[in-house]
């Protein structure tokens, strides 16, 4: 199974979004790739990279046949091959929109995946994003795993396993405190909590999404 790194995982994740939600910007430049890599919406965690950083990236992405680099135009620009170059099966649409979600912003319940995915892929019902994401985990090399379930939380999440196995314990560490670093506690007081400020940040990124467009960035 290929192991991404980081700031790879983060490109990969880049030219998957744009394919979609910004189809005329696509294939995209150097330029474009570090300014949609460095987001702060729509991103977990929040990166400052540099040109070199992504330019390495997509150096090793290409290496591992996982980006195509378009030559023949004024300005090099790059395309994501994840569909084909992950070995097995190629991707399907709604899987392509899973994976996408889980580089870009790391283990989500199934729910948020599918409250994020509106732009990407249209599932009819949270049924079907559990579908797609065991068919991601019953691969003969799994993409995707699931974590255990947090204190206080209603639904496990879910993460991909491009950058490597991951640890529970760790994901939980992060998520179980607040903005001010203090531990929420455990119980249906923290899950409603945890759900109000997930419902906030997606508000936030669909008004910041509008303004994006609507600048022409």
């Amino acid at each position: 199974m290929i192991q991404l790194s980081a700031v790879e995982a983060r490109v990969a994740g880049v030219l998957m979004e744009k394919e979609t939600t910004t189809p005329e910007y696509y294939p995209l430049s150097l330029n474009a790739t570090v300014n949609a890599c460095n987001q702060k919406s729509s991103r977990e965690p929040v990166m400052q990279l540099e040109e070199p950083e992504v330019r390495t990236a997509l150096y090793e992405l290409e290496q591992l046949g996982l980006v195509r680099t378009m030559a023949d135009t004024r300005v090099s620009k790059f395309e994501h091959r994840m569909r084909e170059g992950l070995g097995g099966a190629a991707l399907r649409r709604d899987e392509v929109a899973v994976i996408c979600l889980l580089l870009l912003r790391g283990p989500q319940t199934s729910a948020e995946l599918r409250a994020r995915a509106e732009r990407l892929y249209s599932f009819d019902d949270h049924q079907a994003v559990t579908v797609t994401l065991e068919r991601l985990a019953q691969r003969d090399e799994p993409m995707v795993v699931l974590m255990a379930r947090l204190p206080g939380a209603r639904e496990a999440r879910w993460m991909h396993l491009l950058c490597g196995p991951v640890e529970a314990g760790s994901f939980a560490e992060t998520r179980s405190q607040d903005a001010g670093g203090e531990r929420v506690g455990s119980g249906d007081g923290a899950a409603q909590m945890m759900e109000r400020m997930e419902a906030l940040e997606a508000r936030v990124e669909a008004l910041e999404e509008k303004l994006r467009r609507f600048e022409g960035v």
